[in-house]
């Protein structure tokens, strides 16, 4: 610590009382912010409601091109050519370069009380006012936060606080368009549709609703595991020869969590656990760079 970050430290120095008027002060800032993006989300909650069935409608058409594949006969490699070109047709029409070969009929899901449908859609506001009013939270708290802070502390607080929403959104975008989809679809494979008797899937909005948030959390959570090991290597709890040394307990623990919080289907677990693995390299090379950056201060302080 030198005498200038003392000087610094000293500078942003304020009776107590003064802060808390500063952070009574945010905290108005962050309530409205919150409470102006509510209003706006809320008033396009039809819409947004429409986007988070999306991926429902989605999995419908994997079910249509499923339906319409070969049936299964003719020997192992009939069999195997026809399971590959299923799943190849389910992919173009995932990623929306092929129509499903039947139009998928009006994504249906139920309510089952009265307000149900309401609740819904204030809930539905509330996250879309976070994740809209977060530029505004995020740089309040820096703000707050800041003047504690030595100068090169606030220069490596700066990108995380930018990393951590991307990496967020990349999660949830994961979810949004590939997890979501094969998870719908894999329940409405369970659906009996033929025999004697017929179970169809009816789910209910909040249901489906509980069922995307907590995804769409778990997912963006997990990506935020390049933020957590670099900060852990700039406090010096970890660094990269102790990461690459554990990597294989690392895998092993990045798929136990996945086959925790994703559904009991191999295709989601394994979509959550490649991009994690290789977040993990990355955090690896992060740390790596910061030590290689601590050294070279070190160097240069000493000479």
């Amino acid at each position: 610590m030198s005498a200038t970050d003392d000087d610094e430290i000293e500078a942003s120095r304020a009776p107590l009382l003064d802060h808390l008027i500063e952070l009574r002060s945010r905290l108005i800032v962050c309530i409205l912010a919150l409470f102006v993006a509510f209003i706006f989300c809320f008033a396009f909650s039809q819409s947004l409601l429409l986007l988070m069935v999306h991926p429902y409608t989605i999995a419908q058409g994997l079910v249509a091109v499923r339906a319409k594949a070969p049936p299964e006969g003719g020997g192992f490699l009939s069999s195997l050519v026809n399971a590959w070109n299923g799943a190849r047709d389910m992919f173009l029409v995932l990623i929306g370069k092929q129509v499903a070969p039947v139009a998928p009929p009006a994504t249906d899901l139920i309510s089952t009380a009265p307000l149900e449908i309401f609740f819904t859609k204030v809930k539905l506001a509330a996250v879309g006012a976070v994740a809209l009013s977060f530029p505004v939270l995020g740089q309040q708290i820096y703000a707050f936060v800041a003047p504690g802070l030595y100068k090169k502390e606030r220069r490596a607080f700066l990108p995380f606080l930018i990393a951590s929403p991307l990496l967020f959104v990349a999660g949830a975008a994961l979810v949004y368009f590939t997890i979501l989809p094969f998870v719908m679809w894999f329940a409405l494979h369970q659906q009996i549709v033929d025999g004697p008797i017929s179970v169809k899937l009816m789910s209910r909005i909040s249901e489906y609703f509980d069922l995307v948030t907590a995804l769409l959390l778990a997912f963006g959570l997990c990506f935020q595991l390049p933020v957590i090991l670099a900060l852990l290597g700039i406090a010096g709890l970890v660094n990269s020869k102790m990461l690459m040394a554990g990597w294989r307990y690392a895998v092993v623990v990045v798929v136990v969590v996945a086959a925790i919080i994703t559904p009991p289907d191999p295709i989601s677990q394994i979509l959550l656990s490649v991009p994690i693995v290789g977040l993990y390299f990355v955090s690896v090379g992060c740390v790596w760079l910061i030590e290689r950056r601590r050294k070279k201060d070190d160097d240069a302080q000493a000479a």
